[in-house]
């Protein structure tokens, strides 16, 4: 990776987010791979689709994910030295391909237009994704797709989802005629690139209609200056919260609800 930090800051507050970064080397891949081939075979597809989540807390080599120096080269680049690392979870999209050998859409998993910020719940700085490949993400087995410039927009409105399938915990999205897809750009990446994104940036990723399983993992990070907001209609509490690099003066994610 040769483009500056500076540079990388410059085009992360333009366009709210950067894409195809190189994390993980041949050996590296290989050995998280097999590592979370293991835990499919312990826990089941159906559980590792979406509830390995703060396993970085579990297993060391989750965790060493989170501390990889490219990672954190990029996040220091944006947030600053001084870095929590807020919450992880792998995502996996698995084949769904019918017994006579074709696909669809319908009620297949995806994620739908959303902003990150409307799930945490957080104030005083900012909330980035760090999307990990494990394996190719591509068009067909549904990659991320973002519109860039949307986290200048502020939070947008939500609602309940209203196709089936939708991969968010709590089923929401963003109405259709608030969402300018026709300016929506695909976040290719090959296994062992990563792609970042601001929280307000406005995003989603269609269903895997393919035959290859799309598996990533998914961090957030903020800068220890961030803190939980109380909302009463929706305690949080991130008691997988832990310093990812730098010093935390400030001690807000100490094991607190939110």
């Amino acid at each position: 990776m040769t483009t500056s930090p500076l540079k990388l800051r410059e085009i992360y507050g333009q366009q709210g987010f950067l894409s195809a970064l190189p994390v993980l080397t041949d050996a590296e891949l290989k050995e998280a791979r097999d590592a979370f081939s293991e835990l499919e075979a312990r826990f089941g597809k159906e559980y590792t689709q979406y509830s390995l989540h703060n396993v970085h807390l579990r297993y060391p080599w989750v965790m060493e994910l989170t501390r990889h120096p490219q990672i954190l080269r990029v996040l220091t680049a944006i947030l600053g030295p001084d870095v929590i690392l807020l919450d992880s979870r792998f995502i996996c999209k698995y084949p769904a391909i019918s017994p006579d050998g074709t696909s669809g859409k319908d009620g297949l998993p995806y994620v739908a237009w959303h902003q990150d910020m409307r799930y945490w719940g957080i104030a005083g700085g900012p909330v980035l994704s760090v999307w990990l490949a494990l394996d190719d993400s591509m068009k067909e087995n549904g990659a991320l797709q973002v519109i860039p410039g949307t986290q200048c927009a502020g939070m947008l409105p939500h609602r309940q989802a209203i196709r089936p399938g939708n991969m968010l915990t709590v089923n929401q999205e963003i109405p259709d005629e608030l969402v300018q897809a026709s300016e929506a750009v695909l976040c290719p990446l090959l296994a062992g690139q990563m792609s970042i994104h601001d929280g307000l940036l406005v995003h989603a990723s269609d269903a895997n209609a393919s035959t290859k399983r799309r598996c990533g993992f998914v961090i957030r990070y903020v800068p220890t200056c961030a803190y939980p907001v109380e909302d009463p209609d929706r305690p949080r509490k991130f008691l997988a919260a832990t310093l990812a690099c730098g010093e935390d003066r400030f001690n807000h994610f100490s094991g607190k609800a939110a």
